[in-house]
C-alpha cells in the first residue's frame, strides 16, 4: 500500500515538473512600417512602425546606414507578418540586408530578412521617391 502511493506521488511530480518544462510555442504578428531612405553616396534612414501580437499595440522606431552606391531619396510603406516570435521584444534587433534597386517614382517590392532572434520578418509595399541604390545595408528596430 505504501508503494503505491510514493509510485503516485512520484507520477504526480513528473506531470508537474513536465508541464512546466514544455518547450514555448513560436507565434506571429502583423508589422507595418514607414522608412524614410536619403543617401549620397552613405545613406541613411529611419522611420516608426507598429508590431501586433497577440491583439496588443507595440509601437516600433526604425533606424539604419548604407554604404556603397547610394543616391537619391525615398518614403516606403511596408506591411507583413513577423514569425518565430514568443514575446514583442523578439521583433526587436538588427536586420541586415545586401541588394540593389532602383526606384522612379512608385515601386513595389518584397523583403525577407532575419534578426540574430531569429525573428523573420516577411514585407511587401510601395516606395515614392528617386532612389538608386547598389549597397550593404542594416536595418534596426526597437520598441518604443
Amino acid at each position: 500500500m505504501r508503494s503505491l502511493r510514493i509510485y503516485g506521488a512520484l507520477l504526480t511530480l513528473l506531470a508537474v515538473l513536465a508541464a512546466g518544462v514544455a518547450p514555448a510555442r513560436a507565434e506571429s504578428g502583423n508589422v507595418t512600417i514607414n522608412i524614410i531612405k536619403g543617401g549620397w553616396f552613405v545613406g541613411a534612414s529611419g522611420g516608426s512602425g507598429v508590431l501586433v501580437f497577440r491583439g496588443e499595440m507595440y509601437p516600433i522606431s526604425i533606424g539604419g546606414l548604407s554604404a556603397g552606391l547610394v543616391f537619391g531619396a525615398s518614403q516606403t510603406s511596408l506591411s507583413g507578418k513577423v514569425t518565430n516570435i514568443t514575446k514583442p521584444s523578439d521583433v526587436a534587433g538588427v536586420y541586415g540586408a545586401g541588394g540593389a534597386g532602383v526606384a522612379f517614382g512608385g515601386g513595389v517590392g518584397g523583403i525577407v530578412l532575419t534578426n540574430e532572434k531569429g525573428a523573420v520578418l516577411q514585407l511587401s509595399g510601395k516606395q515614392m521617391g528617386l532612389m538608386f541604390n547598389a549597397d550593404l545595408s542594416g536595418l534596426a528596430i526597437t520598441l518604443k
